[in-house]
């Protein structure tokens, strides 16, 4: 019986044969496959992401030099207890006609198919999961919660962050992976901005992102848009404009060039130099023909030398600058509320107590919720229909308000439309002109890129102008740029 079952001969100690060296070797080759496949997957994207860059180049070699750690030390702990007849590796010998090697040998392959099976399923969603809006959002919680919650009500919100932000190509994918990283510095140590500013210097050109799904040579003519508003008086009145927005378009081979869309005409070069971070102050301007024909404009004062790396050429975000993270206003979002029955408008004062709690400077959420109720209540004690406008004015705030942040609509100019910020007027505002002073940008006025078709409330709207009318401003009659009077509240 023994010579048919020879006992297996004397193991060599081996160095590694402890919990502490196997838990390292084990980490480490998942990691070290998981790095594999993550590079791979990375290297294959159409669109590459900042955070997978973080999970292949950062977190998976971390963890396998934390493999690598555990398993030297338990080496060397082992070194000390078996002293130096201990090998690295004990003497292996498989006999696969020993019944007790083959289970062995079978147990190993199945347990190192399982394992690489789970490393690589874990890996795959690993990766979706980091291109997902939601780990974007919430991966840094604080950080991003203004982004993301904006996000989440914007006209893009079906759209990955990283087709916006990032987009294909090897450059911004190594621009990426930069981003990245120094993105998780920043949260890791605190050193973030608040909020977080814009905008941002770094972001491709709309050419490469927006216009991927935006055709830009698409006619697309006038819109009919109305805008609902309600007054701060007494009986909250309304008042409504009915206007047609003269989109126009930029390419002569499918329609007349004019209209908003002539900044964008395939044959011009619009551009500009700013004086401010936010590019909102303008007093520089240079139009290149299609014939390449330069114009030069400027504002009375500014006298300075052009530094050619300062100039910037218009594109779609120039005025579409809050394309995904829009803030409302609390006056838009108060109309807006009203004009859907979110808020009784027959609650006296409604508006203006309601965009007056908006308007408060609050530390935190949790205390602008409560102030909230706190305040409407009072104005309407006993009052059932109060209940429905307190919840809708507090998630006005939830929606547009981060106090943690410091984010709000005034840390963000939105440049489409010129009611709450410069807007078209940064440039349309009449003082800019040649060094001559024979030809200027032309002032905008209200007919300039729509035509208000009816205006007012009650039948005033059914009677309309196909001409146009001129804009009658409720109360008394005022002159100059409309952000100098709405600046988001009443």
């Amino acid at each position: 019986m023994g010579a048919e079952n020879p006992p297996p001969p004397a193991l060599r100690p081996s160095l590694l044969r402890n919990w502490l060296s196997l838990s390292g070797l084990v980490i480490g080759t998942g990691s070290l496959f998981s790095f594999v496949l993550l590079f791979m997957l990375d290297t294959m994207a159409h669109y590459s992401n900042p955070y997978i860059g973080l999970l292949t180049y950062v977190i998976a070699p971390g963890f396998l030099i934390f493999g690598l750690f555990l398993t030297m030390v338990g080496a060397w702990r082992a070194r000390r207890k078996l002293g130096v007849a201990a090998g690295i590796l004990p003497k292996l010998v498989v006999d696969l006609a020993r019944p007790e090697d083959r289970r062995r040998m079978a147990i190993f392959i199945a347990c190192s198919i399982l394992f690489l099976l789970l490393s690589a399923m874990g890996s795959y969603q690993t990766y979706h999961y980091t291109e997902s809006v939601q780990f974007c959002g919430q991966a840094c919680h604080t950080v991003m919660k203004p982004e993301l919650v904006t996000y989440q009500h914007g006209s893009h919100a079906r759209v990955a962050c990283v087709e916006c932000h990032i987009g294909p190509g090897a450059e911004w994918f190594v621009k990426a992976k930069i981003s990245g990283t120094y993105q998780l510095y920043a949260v890791a140590f605190n050193k973030y901005p608040r909020p977080v500013p814009t905008p941002i210097k770094n972001l491709r050109p709309a050419q490469e992102t927006c216009e991927q799904c935006h055709w830009p040579k698409k006619f697309v003519g006038s819109l009919d848009k109305t805008y609902n508003y309600f007054l701060g008086d007494e009986t909250n009145t309304p008042f409504s404009v009915r206007l047609t927005m003269k989109v126009g378009g930029g390419d002569p081979t499918h329609g007349p060039v004019g209209g908003i869309h002539w900044h964008m005409n395939v044959g011009n070069k619009v551009q500009y130099v700013a004086t401010d971070v936010a590019r909102q102050k303008i007093p520089w301007v240079r139009v290149v023909d299609a014939q390449g024909v330069v114009t030069e404009y400027r504002t009375r004062n500014f006298t300075n030398t052009i530094d050619e790396t300062a100039i910037r050429t218009v594109d779609c975000m120039d005025c579409h600058n809050r394309p995904a993270h829009v803030y409302q206003s609390p006056n838009d979002a108060v109309n807006l509320a009203m004009s859907l029955g979110k808020i009784d408008t027959n609650l006296k004062w409604i508006k203006t107590n309601a965009v007056y709690t908006l308007t408060r400077k609050y530390t935190n959420e949790t205390q602008a919720v409560q102030s909230i109720a706190t305040h409407l209540a009072g104005q309407y004690p006993d009052d059932p229909r109060v209940k429905p406008a307190i919840e809708a004015v507090q998630q006005i705030y939830r929606d547009n308000f981060f106090p943690e942040m410091n984010a709000s609509w005034q840390k963000y100019p939105n440049n489409i439309g010129h009611k709450d910020w410069p807007g078209c007027f940064r440039c349309h505002d009449g003082n800019h002109k040649t060094a001559d002073g024979r030809r200027s940008i032309k002032a905008s006025d209200c007919n300039t890129c729509h035509t208000i078709l009816a205006q007012g409330r009650g039948d005033e709207l059914n009677f309309l102008s196909p001409g146009g009318q001129k804009f009658k401003h409720p109360g008394d009659a005022v002159d100059g740029a409309c952000n100098d009077c709405h600046t988001g509240g009443l």
